[in-house]
């Protein structure tokens, strides 16, 4: 909220006719967040099969768009939204957009195009190179004015991708800039070039970044001998530092792209540790890692078992109790609980993982 802005209006709309803003944003299962470039036809004709496979599918306007073809993906988004069914507006699959840049030339006809068009059905507005509170500001009373002008009856959110050096040190305000906000995404590519870093990876880790063990003692030879090394993560300060920006929030942290399609390995080890630092999802650039996000970005079987018996166990949440030689308190029962309601959550657009959960047997549950 702007420090001139009473708290008092911060739920208010921004234009008359437009609809309230939301109090809290609801959580939708979003694992993995599937781009698509709609001025494909080859891509745009996959979408309908697509729609209840992917929790999110993104129809996106910016980078890797050539500017030839911006007005015809802007165009492709609108027919996609309004001729396929389940897509938006409380179907199995969320629809979003990645709009273009608030300084290129076609960030505007984005918005007030797709707010017309497919506004009923459009879910999300993800918005690039976000600097300050100063652009979601301007996004959120511009939506407002759109929102109201095409009858719409639900306010559109706001996703905010993290991709320059300013971006991250205003994160905190970003976050609470405006009740639209409904999460930030780590955008490491743009991230890196505004950083100077020396990656031209896109995503994950750097076998250059790493610590190595250190020597048997502090002779020439010992130095200069073989040691272990271990690489380490270039992006764990960044998501650390989103994810508690947007729990502080209220907002949901996702971890962005991972460039490396062949990679399946190390794609799934940064999905994983994005999901245990406390992501809810991540980008998809190709199908293959849609499975790896459904995956990783859901609570094992195992996990849920330990979490229910844990639930069981501690009754009214207080003292503390011993499951498998090992101490349960109101902590851990806060721990299992979050586990609990995501299982339940993803459970209940999930029917394979529905299945899963619940062939748990209930003893195993119950028992400490």
């Amino acid at each position: 909220m702007p420090a001139s802005q009473s708290a008092k209006d911060f739920f208010r709309p921004l234009a008359v006719g437009a609809p309230a803003p939301l109090t809290e944003i609801p959580f939708r299962p979003s694992r993995a967040i599937h781009f698509f470039d709609p001025s494909n036809a080859k891509m745009a004709a996959k979408i309908p099969a697509m729609v209840g496979t992917v929790d999110v599918l993104l129809g996106n306007l910016e980078d890797a768009v050539k500017a030839d073809n911006k007005l015809a993906a802007r165009e492709g988004l609108v027919r996609i939204g309004q001729e396929t069914e389940g897509l938006g507006a409380g179907g199995p699959t969320q629809l979003w957009t990645r709009i273009n840049s608030l300084d290129s030339p076609w960030a505007l006809d984005d918005l007030t195009t797709l707010v017309a068009g497919i506004g009923d059905k459009l879910d999300v507005v993800m918005v690039p190179k976000v600097q300050g509170a100063e652009d979601i500001h301007y996004v959120d009373r511009l939506l407002a004015q759109l929102e109201a002008k095409a009858g719409l009856d639900r306010p559109i959110l706001v996703h905010a991708i993290l991709e320059t050096a300013r971006g991250m040190a205003n994160v905190e305000e970003i976050c609470g800039a405006s009740p639209r906000m409904q999460g930030l995404s780590l955008g490491p590519a743009d991230l890196a070039a505004d950083r100077r870093m020396k990656t031209t990876r896109v995503g994950g880790g750097h076998p250059g970044y790493l610590v190595r063990q250190d020597p048997t003692d502090g002779s020439p030879e010992a130095i200069a001998a073989a040691r272990t090394t271990y690489q380490q993560d270039l992006w764990h300060y960044t998501i650390a530092r989103m994810v508690d920006a947007c729990a502080m929030h209220g907002i949901y942290p996702y971890y962005g792209p991972f460039g490396d399609i062949a990679d399946t390995v190390a794609c799934e080890d940064q999905f994983r540790n994005a999901f245990l630092l406390g992501c809810v999802g991540t980008w998809s650039l190709h199908p293959k890692q849609i499975a790896i996000a459904n995956r990783v970005f859901s609570p094992s079987v195992e996990d849920i078992a330990h979490a229910r018996r844990v639930v069981a166990a501690m009754g009214d949440g207080t003292g503390a109790v011993m499951i498998d030689g090992k101490m349960e308190d109101d902590a851990s029962l806060k721990q299992c609980l979050v586990m609990v309601a995501l299982a339940d959550q993803l459970a209940a657009i999930d029917p394979e993982l529905k299945a899963q959960y619940d062939a748990i047997p209930a003893a195993e549950e119950a028992s400490a």
